[in-house]
């Protein structure tokens, strides 16, 4: 691609970034309807997530089937549409099963852009920029996610209350459809074959790409649960109200904002794996140190830097993982995507943790625990690169 072409194209290519962020706002939403609806508990306001989270496990093969098809801009084009619907929905009847559906149909926009989104960005960029590119895009996509608890909290006072967050979600979301559908991208074809299940998940036949799905699998599980955990935290050690407590998220979405920005431009410098080695250690001592902590400021202090620790991890273990096997970036997208359904799986089991125990402390433990694995891939992240440096 052209010089020009390049700058035509990689803005409204990284709006797709902070689409995906939207998903997010399902950790403070949880909060809220919870709030909406009296008697509710952790385990049933857990329900949230996981209709919401459940369709990455559904639909990410058949996305990036139907991507090689029609090609990843349309398919692109296809979640902007998806994700608008679904953020109308809760306007037009708001009870918790319309809830269900909104996030169920956000899930399913999600999952579709997350497919197409990382395979369209290498039709932009060359492969030596594309981990930083990739961080970039973690970058935007916090950008999106530090906005949505401040921008629930300030509509609070509104006609609508929080739930005005919604047509706002609905306006951005077609106004980048509308951008992204005059850009000039080119897609470049990478293979002729089909994508099917069986190729798709031939690649688990490489332990790597296994090692690194689980890693995604626990990544996006622990994300999802700390924006569901952390308000309630915020509530029971310190004392908050709801309003302010669902702001606390946006304390950990700006780490995370910072953090990618400041990845970007380590990335281009730092070896992958050291980053990746320094960024999981940092995020394990931080939940560790959460557990331990009882002032507003010392909780935030550490959910900051957890926040600065997870945020290029994402975009690494994706990058890393596309280089291993570049001949098949579409199937490697849209099987690390099948991953992010653990945003499904660990925030219910962390609603039936806290019921029983009666703290979120004892959620914070579970996520400390299942963080160790990524201290395990550390040495896994580094063969791969080992690996890629030796064929470049």
């Amino acid at each position: 691609m052209s010089g020009k072409r390049f700058n035509q194209a990689i803005l409204p290519v990284m709006s797709g970034f902070f689409i995906m962020g939207f998903v997010d706002i399902v950790g403070v939403a949880t909060s809220y309807v919870k709030a909406d609806f009296a008697g509710m508990n952790d385990k049933v306001a857990g329900l949230i997530s996981l209709s919401c989270f459940l369709w990455f496990l559904i639909l990410s093969i058949p996305t990036g089937m139907l991507m090689n098809r029609i090609g990843r801009k349309k398919t692109v084009l296809l979640s902007f549409i998806v994700t608008a619907i679904a953020m109308l929905v809760p306007l037009v009847n708001y009870s918790f099963p319309s809830v269900l559906v909104a996030f169920a149909m956000l899930g399913i926009g999600n999952t579709i852009l997350q497919v197409a989104q990382n395979p369209l960005v290498t039709n932009v960029v060359s492969p030596e920029k594309l981990t930083g590119t990739l961080t970039l895009g973690q970058f935007v996509k916090a950008v999106s996610s530090f906005l949505g608890p401040i921008l629930a909290a300030a509509l609070a006072g509104s006609t609508l209350g929080w739930k005005m967050v919604f047509p706002v979600y609905a306006a951005v979301t077609l106004l980048a459809m509308l951008w992204l559908a005059l850009s000039p991208v080119k897609e470049e074809l990478i293979q002729k074959s089909e994508i099917t299940f069986g190729r798709t998940f031939s690649l688990l036949k490489d332990r790597y790409i296994v090692l690194f799905f689980i890693g995604i699998l626990v990544l996006v599980g622990v994300d999802v649960g700390m924006g569901v955990t952390f308000p309630k935290l915020l509530q029971e050690r310190c004392g908050l109200p709801l309003e302010k407590a669902g702001m606390g998220n946006s304390v950990y979405f700006l780490a995370r904002t910072v953090g990618a920005f400041l990845g970007g431009l380590i990335l281009m410098k730092f070896p992958t794996p050291k980053f990746f080695a320094a960024s999981v250690f940092l995020a394990l001592a931080s939940l560790v140190g959460m557990v331990f902590s009882h002032s507003l400021a010392a909780v935030l202090v550490f959910v900051a830097l957890f926040g600065l620790g997870y945020s290029n991890l994402f975009a690494i273990i994706f990058s890393v993982s596309m280089q291993r096997v570049p001949e098949k970036t579409n199937e490697v997208s849209a099987l690390l995507i099948v991953g992010v359904c653990g945003g499904a799986v660990i925030p219910p089991l962390l609603g039936v943790i806290t019921d029983s125990f009666g703290s979120q402390i004892s959620a914070v433990v579970a996520l400390a625990l299942v963080w160790v694995y990524l201290v395990f891939l550390i040495r896994h992240v580094k063969e791969v690169g080992r690996t890629t440096e030796k064929q470049s």
